[in-house]
Parts: C-alpha cells; structure tokens; sequence
C-alpha cells in the first residue's frame, strides 16, 4: 500500500475501454497531470502512466500492470492520487481546485457568506458549493471570473458574486 502525506486526485476511472486493459479516466482539474511518465497512485498500488490521450468523453489511460479489460473493470469508479509535493507548480493564476474547498465565501461587501464544501466539473466549468452560514443551504456557484472576481489562497478566501437568481 502506496501511502501519500497529502494526496491530491487527479482522476476518476470512469469504465474500461477495449479489450488491452485501457482505462477511460475523468479528469479532475485540466488533467495536465495524466500524461505519460506520472505515477499517480490507484486502488493503493502506485502505477506509471505507459500511453495517455484526451478524447471529448475524458482520457484514455494505460497503465502498467494493467494489461486486461477484467483488471481495468475492477477499477471502476477508483481515483487515480497524487502526493501535492508530486504536482506541477500551478502557474500564475491557477490554482488546484481540491485548494478550494474550506476557504470562507465572502460577499463583495466582505461579510461572510459560508465555506466551500465541496466543488464538482460540468461541461461548462467547475463548480463551487458554498454551504451558506445563515440558513445552512447551498449555493452552486460557477467558478468563473464573473461569479469569484477574487481569490486569495493565504487568507483563505474567496469573494463571490452568486447569480441573479
């Protein structure tokens, strides 16, 4: 068992594709980290990306010690871990999306609205949901420009414009 002091997922195997044991993978973030070379771990046994390429429905991954469609279906739904110190640096105004959940939201005004509980991607965008202090309800919010003008990682905050609604 592959053990990570701060594990960071890369990915979600979403279904085996073919017969050779490839891996159809969900990215989480951009996915600039399932390329060829990376070992991220999966299902507790680090294991080196051998091939990898983007598709419109995710990325095809084969990966070593997998070498048939009965290996692969039994990863079904396994995230594939990195150790954060692994990660590329983010460049100037990036960030790693799993950074974002526990920061505080704050209005334009500086009050507090709630925490980021957990984020997730649609076609479109990541989307951030923000468990709201008042009445404990969450608001899905796209992470976008228009909705988080602001971000400041070292305070650990962010300032939302929710949509009209």
């Amino acid at each position: 068992m592959d053990e990570l002091s701060d594990p960071v997922v890369i990915g979600v195997v979403l279904a085996p594709h073919g017969v050779r044991g490839t891996l159809r993978v969900r990215a989480i973030g951009a996915g600039k980290h399932l390329r060829k070379g990376t070992e991220p771990v999966l299902a507790g046994v680090r294991r080196r990306i051998s091939a990898a390429r983007q598709t419109p429905k995710g990325f095809l991954l084969d990966l070593d010690g997998i070498e048939n469609r009965f290996d692969a279906q039994l990863l079904g739904g396994e995230e594939l871990l990195l150790d954060r110190e692994e990660l590329d640096t983010p460049e100037e105004g990036e960030v790693y999306v799993a950074d974002l959940v526990g920061l505080t939201a704050v209005d334009e005004a500086g009050e507090v609205v709630g925490a980021v509980v957990e984020t997730f991607e649609t076609a479109a965008h990541e989307v951030l949901v923000v468990r709201e202090e008042r009445d404990r309800q969450d608001l899905y919010l796209p992470f976008t420009l228009e909705h988080v003008p602001e971000l400041d990682l070292q305070k650990g905050r962010i300032v939302i414009r929710p949509p009209e609604s």
